[in-house]
């Protein structure tokens, strides 16, 4: 009685593939969730592939607008020098991956009057340590921890073999801090909010090739905030009083010159009136940036350049250099070629130092420029 009947014999099985497909094949696509297009197009040099004798050379040549680098004195250029050096461009701050043997460096006073270059730094060592001396005092970096220097005063120091993440910063980025920063020049952060701080850059590092245009504006803010949530208190001596004095005073001098850049009466005499101080104690306070005449047509040409890779500005050459306070074409072109290396119709045809942009087109922009042209232009 318990034997089944053929045709109640148990039902088939599906096939376990045919299972298995439909889940998969069920998942929604997001259109929404597609990625955008990277942003950023790196600006790599190496002296990997020069002969052993010409790499030395070639990193001088790279450097030459931020330090002068010499080799330790037990080494030769036939010795060969590796390094390698890869800038990102947000906009708003450069990311430098930086590899290097060990050399020394010295951004000398003669170096600050030739050049209109005062951003800050903020350099994370991954290995390797350095030494930096300004005004007889000594900053010693080890990896894992930020060491910041400015740009626009005299350093000097060595490094051994070593690799580290630069950030490039202009100064007008931190207008409502720059005595803070300044009381910290040459100084290795710590704190809890220095290890955030680094946490948080190496992340960005991991991700330089995947950012989009929409993220360099927020990245750039967000660092900044960082960067002075780590500052603290300013020292409360007497010798950094009458610093933060004097950085106040000279963050008031910077904008006054770039609020007035297209003025016929900007002179040492308009900013010693507006400013309330002496010409003296004007010449004094420009002295590490060259004079004050000095910085005054280094941002003009630097305005200038900007108007004349401007596709939108019409105007003539000689319209723009009378904009910015050149009264002779002549004057102006000689001025513009010794400061870019190149002249403004050469300027204007190639558009090397185009205004920062954070559009789906950032990338095209970086494609004719150079890790000169970058600093040069950051900040403007």
């Amino acid at each position: 009685m318990d034997a089944k009947k053929p045709d109640e014999a148990p039902a088939r099985q599906p096939p376990e593939r045919d299972r298995r497909r439909w889940p998969r094949e069920a998942q929604p696509h997001n259109e929404s969730a597609s990625p955008l297009a990277p942003a950023l197009e790196p600006l790599s040099f190496s002296t990997l592939e020069l002969a052993p004798e010409d790499q030395f050379a070639a990193w001088q040549a790279h450097m030459a607008p931020l330090v002068e680098v010499k080799l330790p004195d037990d080494k030769s250029p036939d010795d060969g020098f590796l390094a390698d050096h890869t800038a990102w461009n947000l906009g708003g701050m450069l990311i430098v991956q930086q590899r290097a043997a060990a050399h020394s460096y010295m951004r000398s006073a003669a170096k600050l009057r030739s050049s209109s270059i005062d951003h800050w730094c903020i350099a994370l060592p991954h290995t390797g340590r350095s030494w930096t001396e300004v005004d007889r005092r000594v900053a010693e970096s080890q990896p894992g921890k930020l060491e910041i220097r400015s740009l626009g005063y005299p350093f000097r120091g060595r490094a051994t073999d070593s690799e580290s993440l630069l950030l490039y910063m202009p100064r007008d980025l931190f207008a409502d801090a720059a005595a803070s920063l300044d009381a910290k020049n040459n100084s290795i952060l710590s704190g809890n909010f220095a290890n955030l701080l680094v946490g948080y850059i190496n992340s960005i590092e991991a991700r330089l090739g995947s950012l989009t245009a929409d993220d360099l504006p927020r990245i750039v803010h967000a660092t900044r905030s960082m960067v002075i949530a780590c500052l603290g208190p300013a020292a409360e001596h007497a010798a950094a009083a009458e610093q933060l004095a004097n950085v106040a005073l000279m963050e008031r001098a910077r904008r006054y010159v770039h609020q007035n850049l297209d003025a016929a009466h900007l002179t040492p005499d308009s900013m010693s009136r507006a400013l309330g101080v002496s010409r003296s104690r004007l010449y004094q306070l420009f002295e590490p940036s060259g004079g004050v005449l000095h910085y005054i047509q280094s941002r003009r040409l630097l305005a200038a350049h900007i108007a004349l890779s401007d596709p939108l500005d019409s105007r003539r050459i000689v319209e723009i250099a009378e904009a910015f306070g050149f009264s002779s074409a002549a004057n102006f072109s000689r001025a513009f070629s010794k400061e870019f290396g190149y002249s403004p119709r050469e300027g204007r045809s190639t558009v090397v130092l185009s205004r920062p942009a954070h559009s789906a087109s950032h990338a095209e922009h970086q494609k004719a420029s150079s890790f000169e042209g970058w600093l040069k232009a950051l900040g403007s």
